[in-house]
Order: structure tokens, then sequence, then C-alpha cells
């Protein structure tokens, strides 16, 4: 816990204004990183593991990645915001890939199936 927190004082909070706004967890000894399959016994560490717990203990999303592989802060950042979009409407809308807060979103049902390229096309591609 003690890198997280220089990590993100001396790293991220110059990346993401006031660091990252949500906790990031240590496993000393690898027991949860065991649980989750991504223990390295080799090297006797963990991969670079981020998990997207939702306040029901529920794992929406996750992200593995070896040492020498960086991550994309805003990219989790980006996810964590659409779950909670997602939650929030209680599944009344979606999220396409790239959606960041104040984007269209998609409304999912039979209509959408097939035709999402049509939505993310138009509105959504690399804006």
């Amino acid at each position: 816990m003690f890198v997280h927190k220089m990590w993100d004082d001396h790293e991220l909070s110059k990346m993401v204004d006031g660091g990252v706004p949500f906790p990031m967890l240590s496993d000393a000894g690898g027991k949860i990183g065991r649980l989750y399959g991504i223990f390295n016994e080799a090297a006797g560490v963990e991969n670079r593991g981020r998990f997207i717990i939702d306040p029901d203990g529920v794992c929406q999303g996750f992200e593995v990645l070896t040492p020498p592989v960086g991550r994309n802060v805003m990219e989790s950042i980006r996810q964590v915001q659409a779950f909670q979009l997602v939650r929030e409407t209680m599944g009344g809308e979606a999220t396409p890939s790239g959606w960041r807060p104040g984007k269209k979103t998609l409304k999912p049902g039979p209509d959408l199936v097939g035709n999402v390229w049509k939505e993310w096309k138009t509105e959504m591609a690399f804006d």
C-alpha cells in the first residue's frame, strides 16, 4: 500500500488531477492474487491486475498485464465511470467502446442488435 501511495502522490497525481479517485489495494503475500489467478509463483509477485468490483461485490471488469506492459489510468477511470452509469440507469443505457461522460450512450434492446456499428461509427468514432 505504501508503494501505491507513493505512485499516486508522485506520478498519478501528475496525470490525473487529485490522483486516482478510487482505492488501490495491496496484497502482501499474494493470497488474493492466487485466488484471482494472477500470482506469478516463479517470480514471487503478482502480475499487474486491475479489478473493478461493484458495491455488491461483483467483479464487473478486469485487466491483467505482465509487468513490462503499462496500464492506462484514464481508461481505468473511464471504465469505472461507465460501470457507474450503467448501474445508475439499471441497464437502461449501455456505453460503447471509448465512451466518456457526456457522450452518447446506447439503449439496449432488440433494435440495437447488429446495429451498434451505425451508432458508434456516426457518433462515437475517435472523438
